[in-house]
């Protein structure tokens, strides 16, 4: 879900029903900080109206639980899928090295209707480059060259993304794509609110990972070998919420809204998740995180 202007100088938007409901989101979400309550929930209680299926939220430093429900139960997770192959990359290094996008990348995105960064087939990006075309607008077809290049071949690359996940101690996870699109099956590619925290807690340890999450925008101005690309980040907590600074966002229909999260305050940082959340490709839920961090910087307070 994105367009590009046929110019030499190309600046890309995430268009379509996500972008707009991103933007349309944010009054929304002012109204639900602006409402909040001084007192939330009780610590015994954990957070009040929470819809999502599965939903937990730690302390972000020691791994500490703070609050879960269903937190075991394996479901889809969509675009948070991102995350790890992110992480698979990074440990791997090289970042700088040039990788062509190849062609295969347009009728992926296609057949899909999949978000992405609007490569151009033939450009020469770095990984690190890409990875923010990966992490920001949530580009598949940032993904799809990335894992073609560091598999090498998608088939090693996914085999690299299990192993990774095995040494995480995410037993209830299974990586059956390196996107999270719903694919060879909606159910295929799956995690757990438990293991997608110490997924987020490692990735969130990269300060590389962490500078990519946390920004707004990345632009790439045009240069030898490659357009200009201009990347919005869809996370739609992310400076609207105080003190956000990440992760990722994600929805299929199958896996419902999904959302991997980290805030801090005075110091103090949480990670959360939320999956199968109520909403559509056209309204993201901010309720169910808003609600969770409401609560757990609550727990500060008192």
């Amino acid at each position: 879900m994105g367009t590009v202007e046929a110019s030499t100088r190309l600046t890309v938007r995430v268009t379509g029903r996500l972008a707009v409901a991103v933007l349309a989101a944010c009054a929304a979400l002012a109204a639900s900080l602006a409402a909040a309550p001084a007192a939330v929930a009780s610590p015994a209680s954990g957070p009040g109206g929470v819809a999502a299926k599965s939903a937990a939220v730690e302390n972000a430093a020691t791994g500490r639980l703070l609050w879960s429900r269903d937190p075991n139960t394996e479901r889809p997770m969509a675009s948070i899928t991102k995350v790890m192959t992110a992480f698979v990359v990074i440990r791997s290094g090289d970042l700088n090295r040039k990788i062509a996008i190849p062609s295969a990348v347009v009728g992926y995105v296609n057949e899909w209707d999949a978000s992405n960064a609007g490569l151009r087939p033939g450009d020469k990006l770095t990984a690190r480059e890409l990875l923010y075309g990966m992490l920001l607008p949530s580009g598949a077809d940032a993904a799809y060259t990335l894992a073609e290049a560091y598999g090498p071949g998608l088939k090693a690359f996914i085999t690299k993304m299990n192993a990774t996940a095995r040494l995480l101690g995410m037993t209830r996870t299974h990586f059956s794509n390196f996107d999270g699109l719903p694919y060879p099956t909606p159910y295929s590619n799956y995690s757990t609110a438990a293991d997608l925290l110490a997924l987020g807690r490692a990735a969130m340890r990269s300060s590389l990972f962490r500078s990519i999450v946390d920004q707004r925008t990345y632009r790439i101005a045009a240069g030898a070998g490659h357009h200009g690309y201009l990347w919005r980040n869809v996370n739609p907590l992310l400076g609207r919420y105080p003190g956000v600074i990440g992760i990722k966002p994600g929805y299929t229909g199958a896996a419902g809204q999904c959302l991997l999260f980290e805030a801090t305050r005075n110091g103090y940082s949480v990670i959360g998740v939320t999956l199968d959340s109520p909403g559509s490709i056209d309204t993201p839920n901010l309720t169910d995180p808003t609600r969770i961090l409401n609560w757990a910087f609550s727990l500060r307070q008192g």
